[in-house]
């Protein structure tokens, strides 16, 4: 019965969609096992250890000591910016180290680090090599020479036995090959970056000045697997030893310096460990002090990846769950193509037992050979997955494990038990009588109740391929409510219909009422073919629309112009002549950014204390200066989430970014106190935003009216895109404004443009497999009902109906049906989609007018070629012919 099947046809649609299913859910199950086996052995050597202690001061000993108690390896780093300038140039009085958070807009360090040179005597401040910018100076001092190039650069003191974990790479030289280092920079020698050494102009073996000493460039470093993507770690690197680094005289009171402690050993060992330091410092009860494990490394590139995984994941859900209503229409077509069949095997004596176990095998034969054939492909898939993210994965990743494929055949399995069986029963309860009379008996309605299970196991699927409940979740609820309303409406809809065709206020023809109370007659039938026609096309509108928005959203966060360039600590009287230097040197559009620095008191009256918050990051932001800034108008990146934009208005009020609104757990109507430089300013929260940090543009945490801020000191800061050939504008006005900071973002901004464009690419691959899977839902709905459109069409011939009442019949069935299961594709695509958008991938989908009438249009169009081509042979042949082959 199987090969007869097989040779018949019957089988070849339902076997196409089970293997697309397995393929599309083994290819994202393949890539992200091995992923996830790659980052459980690779990830110590993101983070150089197996656990980390990070402090804003020195770490406590009692870490280290407990670590040794334990039989761990330790190790330390200090990182922090600083001034670099090459050669022996003379040296002045170091300053504290200062930090940079582009993130808000500003550099915070010293005191001086943040005065305001509001007078004509600031124009003589000089660059410190802490980073910091001093007070005035005499005029004898101020006359002192300076470093001809000079680069802020993120230096790292590293102790004996760095790194932990993994290996840092150096070179000779820019062209030599690269070798794993044996151990740390040795006594008076520094290792730097490619970057820094371009900047400087110098080579391996020219010396370089970091705060008040001289060391040597002893080599080039070439792989440092823990950098990280703070924003300090943005500009170039110099690694030193941290035995050497309290006579460069960088380190003293408010320097902002990240201390860590390593720690590496067995397993159990740092799980004990990381217990022990858990209970010191969850619920603050160590000030500046946090804790780093394995999953903690890179979280930049991997909320990027993980955002992606999502996408290549709803990608992989839709693909099965087209392929569920692939199966079923499928299954159902094949039901009632072998109900007279089934009915005269009864009559010969066959019994429901036999019958049922035929079928099971059959269907069971069917899905274990398309289930292999999916993971084989789906296998082929994730390879091609691979090759398409490239060099985002540059390393060898362990082969897959048995899991992905047994999850993908189980999923083959459960589409055809939840989709292919529920038709199939009707077959076993068939009644014998069917040979004489027309009839289901009972047997059609426990159909129902094996679609219900068949949809709870799909759901169960869908979450378990997810991996989490929410994207799983949205997606299952969109299916099954899509189900229920869609049948719920094409039945409603088909009747109102016929009822308003058969009105005689309503002058419809022929052709037109026939075909209604042709789909109004088979309203079950009808119905099915509405719904399944509307939830592919919900799928394929869906996939469609959030692709375009997800990957237009990453490519507007970070286009090819996107700033690559931070200009910091531009003073008042500096404003002009920085603007005037970089006009004539073809950068018209800048703009400077004013900014305020305030520490927040109070909320809604009552002081603040850090101490009261249980996150660290509330306390570590309560805790330091914040960046405030003033504006009129609204920055393009920016979107209001909650109350209203000031504009221009002078009344005391702010806007505050969302994010840190939930970390101090604030509000619109709640006060907020800041005070600038012993002065206090008082406004309540009247909106709160969403900030595209990506976009890699100067952003502020808090906004105010200019008539609350602008009397207050402040400097200016800025960014822009500096093409690579002009990169000696940036160094010509450091040297004019020697205060002034440049920080080079490019080379993180060419690595997340890389990543997306890769991650772009593996998403539209994959798509490929869901446009399929969408095209077998659209041909199997509409070959659902094929053979009684062909009956009914060889009866109207055979009665005389003409060439062209018969199409019109045709058109206006396919008309009706289609438009009705394109709107309701296109109303589900818009509904689940402002869902997945808001609740999984965090970006704004705006409703589309156009959506609805270009679902309509879609319906239409594919019910009616789709129509066309399955009854295009029915008015060249014999009346008599399509009646004996219906």
């Amino acid at each position: 019965m199987t090969a007869r099947d097989w040779r018949a046809g019957e089988l070849t649609m339902l076997a196409l969609a089970l293997v697309l299913a397995v393929t599309a859910l083994s290819s994202v199950g393949f890539l992200a096992d091995r992923l996830q086996q790659g980052l459980e052995r690779d990830a110590r050597q993101m983070i150089a250890a197996d656990f980390i202690v990070r402090a804003d001061h020195p770490v406590d000993p009692q870490f280290a000591r407990e670590a040794e108690t334990l039989g761990l390896r330790t190790a330390s780093t200090a990182i922090f910016p600083t001034m670099v300038s090459g050669g022996a140039a003379s040296a002045s009085v170091p300053g504290p180290a200062a930090t940079t958070d582009l993130a808000s807009g500003s550099t915070s360090g010293s005191t001086s680090g943040s005065t305001s040179a509001s007078s004509p005597a600031a124009a003589a401040t000089r660059a410190q090599p802490g980073g910091g910018v001093a007070q005035s100076q005499p005029a004898a001092e101020a006359a002192q020479p300076a470093p001809t190039l000079a680069r802020l650069s993120a230096v790292k003191a590293v102790s004996p036995g760095y790194p932990l974990r993994g290996a840092l790479r150096i070179a000779s030289g820019p062209n030599a090959p690269d070798h794993a280092a044996t151990g740390i920079p040795a006594p008076g020698t520094v290792w730097v970056d490619e970057q820094l050494l371009d900047t400087l102009k110098l080579r391996v073996g020219d010396t370089v000045l970091v705060g008040g000493r001289t060391f040597k460039v002893a080599a080039m470093i070439t792989r440092e697997l823990d950098r990280g993507f703070s924003f300090v770690n943005f500009s170039p690197r110099l690694m030193m030893r941290a035995d050497e680094l309290s006579s460069t005289g960088l380190i003293g009171y408010g320097s902002r310096v990240t201390w860590r402690l390593l720690v590496a050993g067995p397993d159990a060992a740092v799980a004990r460990f990381a217990g022990w330091a858990h209970a010191r410092v969850d619920g603050g009860k160590m000030r500046g002090v946090a804790l780093e494990s394995l999953q903690d490394g890179q979280p930049q590139v991997r909320q990027t990846l993980d955002r992606a995984g999502h996408f290549l994941t709803l990608v992989a859900l839709l693909t099965a769950l087209l392929a569920a209503v692939a199966i079923a229409m499928t299954a159902h077509r094949y039901t009632r193509r072998h109900l007279d069949s089934c009915a005269q095997m009864r009559c010969l004596g066959v019994s429901q037992r036999t019958l049922r176990v035929l079928f099971t095998l059959e269907f069971l034969t069917v899905g274990l050979v398309g289930g292999i054939a999916g993971l084989a492909l789906g296998f082929g898939g994730h390879l091609a997955l691979l090759a398409w993210l490239g060099s985002l994965i540059d390393v060898a990743l362990p082969y897959p494990r048995v899991w992905p494929a047994l999850e993908g055949l189980a999923a083959g399995l459960v589409l055809l038990l939840g989709f292919a069986l529920p038709p199939l029963l009707p077959l076993t309860r068939v009644p014998p009588v069917r040979v004489l009379r027309r009839e289901w008996g009972e047997a059609g309605r426990t159909a129902w109740a094996a679609y219900a299970l068949g949809i709870a196991l799909f759901a169960g699927l869908l979450v378990l391929a997810a991996g989490e409940l929410k994207l799983g979740g949205i997606v299952a609820g969109g299916f099954a409510g899509g189900l229920l309303l869609f049948s719920v409406v094409a039945r409603l809809a088909l009747w109102a219909a016929a009822h308003v065709a058969r009105s005689e206020r309503v002058n419809a023809s022929v052709g037109w009422r026939y075909a209604l109370a042709s789909l109004e007659r088979r309203a079950g039938a009808s119905a099915l073919q509405i719904t399944a026609l509307g939830i592919g096309l919900m799928c394929l509108l869906l996939i469609a629309m959030t692709r375009n928005d997800l990957i237009d959203g990453w490519r507007k966060s970070t286009p090819p112009d996107a700033p690559n360039e931070f200009i910091i600590d531009i003073q008042p009287d500096q404003r002009a002549g920085v603007l005037d230097y970089l006009k004539a040197h073809g950068f018209a559009d800048v703009t400077l950014e004013p900014m305020v620095r305030a520490r927040l008191v109070a909320i809604n009256g009552k002081p603040v204390n850090p101490d009261s918050y249980k996150s660290e990051d509330a306390r570590r932001l309560v805790d330091r200066e914040f960046n405030l800034s003033y504006t009129t108008k609204l920055p393009d990146d920016n979107r209001i989430e909650a109350g209203t934009w000031y504009g221009d208005s002078k009344a005391p009020q702010l806007s505050m970014e969302q994010g840190l609104a939930k970390i101090l757990n604030v509000k619109p109507g709640d006060t907020l106190r800041f005070d600038v430089t012993g002065m206090t300013v008082d406004a309540p929260i009247t909106s709160t935003r969403k900030l595209d940090w990506g976009s890699f543009k100067v952003n502020f945490f808090v906004l105010m009216p200019p008539a609350l801020l602008q009397d207050f000191p402040s400097m200016f800061i800025t960014s822009f895109h500096v093409p690579r050939e002009q990169r000696g504008v940036i160094d010509g006005l450091v040297a004019a404004y020697p205060n002034v900071t440049a920080i080079d973002t490019a080379p993180i901004l060419s690595q997340v443009q890389r990543v997306i464009g890769q991650v772009i690419g593996a998403v539209q691959f994959l798509f490929a497999f869901t446009l399929a899977a969408g095209l077998l839902v659209l041909y199997a709905a509409l070959a659902g009902t094929r053979d009684e459109r062909v009956r009914e069409s060889a009866l109207l011939r055979a009665l005389g109906a003409s060439h062209r009442q018969v199409l019109t019949v045709q058109f206006a069935e396919f008309a009706v049906v289609g438009a009705l299961a394109g709107l309701m594709g296109a109303a589900g695509a818009q509904a689940v989609g402002v869902v997945l958008a808001t609740r999984v991938f965090d970006f704004y989908l705006a409703f589309d007018p156009w959506l609805l009438p270009a679902g309509v249009v879609a319906g239409v169009a594919c019910a009616a070629v789709g129509g066309w081509l399955s009854l295009r042979n029915v008015l060249a042949r014999p009346a008599l012919q399509s009646l004996r082959d219906a």
